[in-house]
């Protein structure tokens, strides 16, 4: 659905991907929520530098005017327009393992083409420009 600003929002399947693990995990959380003005889960960017891009998600109420949409059922999830540069063509999967249950975020660095690490940090003996 464009709106009256050419803004597209609506989200594409190619833009993020939510495995079944996690989409049925996500409804769960979202059912579990006892907040009626809950409306979306917010897919989020935060950070950079040394250790990358973090990448999270979050109960919200409200949807802003260059957020992105995908309806699920029962729920709807929410990336703004700056995050989801930095999310295309990720795929959000709910994985447990021994040492716990989470969220992970695949193919994270897809479209940037960066590895997550920064050579200040140690992991390259250099520098970051």
């Amino acid at each position: 659905m464009a709106q009256a600003n050419g803004f597209n929002a609506q989200l594409a399947d190619t833009d993020l991907t939510l495995t079944a693990a996690a989409r049925e995990k996500m409804l769960e959380l979202f059912n579990q929520v006892e907040d009626d003005e809950m409306k979306a889960i917010r897919v989020f960017v935060s950070g950079g530098g040394c250790g990358g891009m973090g990448y999270g998600m979050t109960f919200t109420d409200t949807q802003a005017e260059y957020d992105c949409v995908r309806k699920e059922e029962g729920f709807d999830v929410y990336v703004d327009a700056v995050a989801l540069n930095f999310l295309r063509g990720v795929e959000i999967d709910y994985v447990e393992r021994p040492t716990g249950a989470s969220f992970v975020f695949n193919n994270a660095f897809a479209i940037t083409g960066g590895s997550g690490t920064c050579g200040a940090c140690g992991a390259a003996g250099g520098g970051c420009a």
